[in-house]
């Protein structure tokens, strides 16, 4: 890699031994110096110290970090991603790092998604040059001045060629995987659905946040594997994880539902109202 001042860090708990995104890092050819990231409440600590080395776990205080975050409720358990994804910046400016990509344990591939002339649907091959992809993204970083840009989801490719992200080429938004200045900080808020908050909340005072159209990460789906925030996400259901992100922006995101083969209830941001947008040229007075 060219930037040398990088490091990922994956967030994780209570899967010590069954952290795909490693493996999907390594099948990727990264090389990249990797940290992973737990907490003080994680009992399966000694595992991951054991499994990866002491050098390579960083273990923050969870009990003491979410007394200064803002969670937006009253609720007793601190089973969520949020404190981990705001104790990052401290931890790179502990490691000396100019830039720093977050992300979750539960990712299964990278993916260059494209499109083949004359067919609306997209393809797609996976990443074998995650160094490369790491410079480009950060060169992407610095040159747009974007507080973050992420890879794409599946769900941003809805439309295939001609529709959705890949039409769009970037979309104001940034979820699961975060390229990050250690010198920009950014503070997520929420105990659920912390990201969609957070670039909205962000992105509604001018900070700017984007995902890339190019490549996208595959994710195990929420409740499917043990440990992380599977068992919370199973005790709540999806209306609670969604009116997080109402409570925060009332003006711009509603409840609503998603699918129609198995639909539920998920949220629905009114993109006009969200971010500053730039005026056409034509409505310039002469």
């Amino acid at each position: 890699m060219k930037n040398k001042s990088f490091a990922i860090f994956i967030l994780t708990h209570g899967r010590p031994h069954n952290i795909a995104t490693l493996q999907a890092l390594q099948k990727a050819n990264c090389t990249a110096k990797i940290y992973f990231v737990i907490d003080n409440e994680d009992n399966q600590a000694e595992e991951y110290f054991k499994t990866y080395g002491r050098e390579n776990v960083k273990l923050f205080n969870k009990t003491e970090y979410a007394k200064n975050i803002d969670t937006a409720d009253l609720i007793q358990d601190n089973r969520c991603i949020l404190f981990a994804r705001n104790y990052c910046w401290e931890l790179a400016e502990q490691l000396g790092l100019e830039y720093f990509l977050q992300l979750d344990d539960d990712y299964t591939d990278f993916q260059y998604r494209y499109a083949i002339p004359n067919d609306t649907k997209l393809s797609y091959t996976s990443v074998k040059s995650f160094d490369k992809i790491c410079d480009l993204m950060i060169d992407f970083l610095r040159s747009s001045n974007a507080d973050t840009v992420a890879f794409a989801q599946g769900g941003d490719y809805i439309g295939g060629k001609n529709g959705g992200l890949f039409e769009q080429r970037v979309k104001r938004k940034a979820m699961n995987s975060f390229f990050c200045r250690t010198d920009r900080r950014i503070t997520f808020k929420g105990r659920m659905n912390e990201d969609v908050t957070t670039y909205c909340l962000l992105g509604s005072q001018g900070r700017l946040f984007m995902t890339i159209a190019d490549v996208m990460l595959n994710q195990l789906p929420t409740q499917s594997v043990c440990g992380g925030m599977a068992e919370f996400y199973k005790s709540t259901g999806t209306y609670l994880k969604t009116f997080y992100s109402v409570m925060f922006c009332p003006s711009f995101i509603k409840v609503s539902i998603m699918g129609t083969t198995n639909p539920r209830i998920h949220h629905r941001i009114n993109w006009n109202g969200c971010c500053p947008l730039i005026l056409n040229e034509r409505w310039k007075k002469k």
